[in-house]
């Protein structure tokens, strides 16, 4: 069976730590192309949710689909499929630029590593400083290098938590571009942040979370604070907060549901 993916299917996916709920009853899927934001206040769930994503964690309830299969019977082939930048950039301060990346595409596997690590460096615009000690490099500068030891073996599914803290805006520009050219490769990106800026207008869907569930959805990322503000302090009730604008495909189906009707549009 083919090892790609054109799909992501998140069903039911709950996590318990003991008595504390840390996600419960999360539902969404992300398609080629798509870039999903994970959006909520510290202690939403967001990392614990891109863990599950990079199959590092477990779900205790419900499972993670990557296009027909599960980790539990694609194992080492999902995770080939699959790049992460979090937190921890992964990196070693005492060795360069250069080392850095030819030590995880041989970790990856790949072949042509002098060629594959050059492209990577120009991509990050270190062409220049590939043999310097990651040591000396700015917070932005090795968030560059981290972002492509992340994509090194051109994975399928790109998450990224936090990756725009502490840079400033040339960086967060360059992330962003690098990030539209792997949407337009067919890639799915999902994201968590706090950086409403950034993300505004680059999302294709926003997932608002809180205490651990799905308080919201919204396919138009623009104005995408006020909404956001909206969905989370309006997530005391029991309907989470829907965008107006639903994607074409949501669209369809409601109008197509026998008897339905979607804001005065019903099916003729």
């Amino acid at each position: 069976m083919n090892s790609d993916f054109e799909r992501l299917a998140v069903v039911d996916v709950a996590r318990h730590y003991g008595r504390r709920k840390a996600l419960s009853q999360i539902n969404f899927t992300c398609a080629s192309g798509e870039i999903v934001g994970l959006l909520g206040p510290n202690g939403a769930g967001k990392s614990t949710l891109l863990n599950i994503l990079a199959t590092l964690l477990a779900p205790s309830i419900g499972r993670v689909e990557y296009g027909e299969r599960t980790v539990a019977d694609g194992g080492a082939e999902v995770r080939a499929r699959i790049g992460m930048l979090g937190h921890d950039l992964f990196l070693y301060p005492e060795l360069t630029a250069r080392e850095n990346l030819s030590f995880f595409a041989q970790l990856y596997g790949l072949s042509d590593i002098p060629t594959i690590v050059r492209a990577a460096l120009e991509r990050a615009g270190l062409a220049d400083r590939g043999d310097d000690f990651v040591s000396g490099f700015s917070r932005g500068m090795r968030q560059r290098v981290a972002l492509e030891r992340a994509l090194l073996h051109e994975p399928r599914l790109i998450l990224l938590d936090e990756p725009f803290t502490g840079l400033d805006q040339a960086s967060a520009s360059a992330l962003v571009a690098r990030l539209r050219e792997r949407q337009r490769a067919g890639c799915m990106v999902v994201v968590a942040t706090h950086d409403l800026d950034v993300a505004d207008g680059l999302l294709t869907r926003a997932i608002y979370l809180k205490n651990g569930r799905i308080v919201g959805t919204d396919t138009d990322s623009r104005g995408l604070a006020d909404r956001y503000r909206r969905a989370i302090n309006n997530s005391g009730g029991d309907k989470p907060f829907l965008s107006a604008d639903l994607s074409a495909e949501a669209l369809r189906a409601k109008v197509e549901a026998p008897g339905a009707k979607v804001e005065g549009l019903s099916k003729s």
